[in-house]
């Protein structure tokens, strides 16, 4: 059996005469490369294993003469914890003279490994690399540098057990007080532009990273560890003070721990992609990053905060989550959902479009090549509820005189933006950018979470099939496309009267589907004659109904999926008041 191995001895104890001659020949023959840590006084060197079975009576345990005499009877507290060490290794290397500077002036001995030792002497900072202390040079292209027993040693030994430290003695090993480590840029490496191939990813996954930082967590009563430069001026006075704060200790170590969960999830979800491709893997983890704290929920005794998706999935995905805020009052939590309606509204309509959305539905929609003129019809179709928010597929200008609280565009112009900042000190401006197709949705319910496609079809991707005797018009056709977008953004039982790109009226969230028609015409008024209506889902009867009712009122054609056992019906009604009926075969139900 063959090998290579750094051992911490220049000297091998044996029992026979047959090992003393197998010693004499080692060091004769293989030994080299003698390297000695400052701190131990162990003489390291690179030697080949011979057969266990020829010497079975050699031991291959090397220990320093000091270590030999008395092993088992040093103090605990010496020398292992003689001297105040910090270890840093990192890929973001910001603030690195500036904790390197600082660690040493409190009388730190640094130990560093590759670019960051590098990085730190070029700043005049003194360092002891990592291979002197595992008598091992870096190997497999740098896949192994740190994970040796006299780092992790280091850090996992618990100072209070006198076992521990007998142990770090016996094998010459000092103690880490403070561990400072961030990881291979995976995440950016996998979300670059263009991104990287298969070979690439593997290779900028850390193995050796997330050990230290989960090892000096695990340790952290008597090891400081530090993950993020953010923390740097605090650890510094932490240590500065000299006092032994648990509170921050765990902070620091739960800190710890979420970086490489974080990270390990990144990992996860990629591979998922790379290997299996499904949406929905066996086990789902979404990393969610603090954005900010909310001054309460839906209802003031509520508490709240909002978090960004830091998922792979979502990067340079678009979104509420992602907008720039440019002006005026914090977001609130409703805030957060009106805009997210209003931004997935206007989104899905390819001219300069105006939604106006209250309690997250669309009560006001008009496209316009005249932004102006589409803000006034989108206001048309709900005067009394035109009050809550205004978003825009283009920045308006100063004309307009109604309260609104928050306006999201996909761009502003200079122009613009002084215009909307001089309305008010509290209007909140975002810019934001269109959510891309494909994500994934997710949704609450006690205990678990609903997980599906989003509902991402346009007029484009289905066909509005003509069952009724009467064909539409083209413009009658176009208005039917128009109020079918509109009511899959409206809380079902859903109902849209729309005319000329325009939304006249819409009925939402009864359990009744008739009951929702009627508060759409009656908000479109006269205007319906003619008119499209679009309904979520399938009427469930027709006659002396909601399809009848809507005939009735003068409505020119009619927009649903269609599925109901009824269906003949439906069509017999339109036929029989010349009204024009389109089967989608796509629902819309939204909860």
């Amino acid at each position: 059996m063959l090998g290579t191995a750094a051992y911490s001895a220049a000297t091998i104890p044996t029992t026979t005469g047959a090992a003393k001659t197998v010693r004499r020949s080692f060091h004769r023959n293989t030994l080299s490369s003698v390297s000695y840590s400052p701190y131990h006084s162990i003489a390291c060197g690179r030697f080949h294993f011979v057969s266990l079975r020829t010497f079975a009576a050699v031991s291959t345990k090397a220990m320093s003469h000091s270590q030999a005499i008395a092993s088992s009877e040093l103090d605990p507290q010496s020398p292992a914890s003689g001297n105040k060490q910090a270890l840093i290794t990192l890929s973001d290397k910001k603030d690195l003279t500036l904790l390197g500077n600082g660690l040493q002036e409190l009388g730190y001995t640094i130990v560093s490994t590759g670019g960051t030792a590098s990085a730190l002497e070029n700043a005049g900072v003194s360092v002891t690399k990592v291979e002197q202390l595992t008598c091992f040079p870096e190997m497999l292209d740098g896949r192994v540098k740190t994970l040796h027993p006299n780092i992790h040693g280091g850090i996992l030994a618990r100072r209070d057990q006198k076992h521990h430290m007998q142990a770090l003695n016996k094998h010459g090993i000092g103690t880490f007080d403070v561990v400072v480590v961030n990881l291979y840029p995976f995440y950016d490496k996998v979300t670059s532009t263009g991104g990287i191939g298969f070979d690439e990813g593997i290779e900028n996954i850390d193995i050796g990273g997330p050990a230290m930082i989960r090892a000096a967590a695990k340790n952290y009563k008597d090891v400081l560890v530090v993950v993020d430069s953010q923390d740097y001026p605090a650890l510094l006075e932490f240590l500065k003070g000299g006092q032994d704060d648990q509170q921050f200790r765990r902070k620091l170590a739960w800190k710890a721990f979420e970086h490489v969960a974080s990270y390990d999830s990144a990992v996860s979800e990629w591979l998922w992609i790379q290997t299996a491709g499904d949406k929905f893997p066996p086990n789902l983890t979404v990393p969610l990053s603090l954005k900010s704290s909310l001054r309460y929920g839906e209802n003031p005794h509520q508490k709240a905060a909002f978090y960004v998706d830091k998922s792979l999935s979502e990067v340079n995905a678009g979104g509420i989550a992602t907008a720039v805020q440019h002006h005026g009052k914090e977001m609130s939590y409703n805030n957060y959902l009106d805009a997210d309606a209003a931004w997935n509204c206007v989104s899905e309509f390819r001219n300069p479009t105006c939604v106006i959305v209250k309690h997250t539905n669309p009560c006001g929609v008009a496209s316009r090549v005249d932004i102006l003129e589409a803000y006034r019809l989108a206001v048309k179709a709900d005067p009394a509820l035109a009050k809550e928010i205004r978003e825009f597929r283009s920045p308006m200008d100063g004309e307009t005189r109604m309260f609104y609280e928050i306006v999201v565009a996909p761009k502003y112009t200079e122009k613009g933006l002084e215009i909307l900042r001089g309305k008010s000190k509290t209007l909140r401006i975002l810019e934001a950018k269109k959510n891309e197709k494909g994500k994934l949705s997710l949704r609450q319910v006690g205990g678990g979470w609903l997980a599906q496609d989003s509902d991402d079809f346009t007029p484009e991707d289905i066909q509005f099939k003509v069952v009724s005797e009467n064909k539409p018009q083209d413009g009658e056709l176009r208005d039917a496309e128009f109020a079918w977008l509109c009511v899959k953004h409206v809380k079902s039982n859903a109902i849209v009267i729309a005319k000329d790109n325009c939304m006249l009226g819409m009925g939402s969230g009864q359990p009744n589907r008739r009951e929702s028609l009627r508060i759409a015409l009656r908000k479109a008024g006269d205007e319906v004659k003619g008119a499209a209506l679009a309904s979520d889902a399938f009427f469930p009867f027709a006659w002396k109904d909601a399809v009848e009712e809507a005939c009735e009122s003068g409505i020119g054609v009619i927009a649903e999926p269609g599925g109901s056992i009824r269906d003949g019906d439906a069509v017999d009604c339109c036929n029989k008041y010349g009204v024009s009926l389109l089967f989608t075969n796509v629902r819309h139900f939204r909860h």
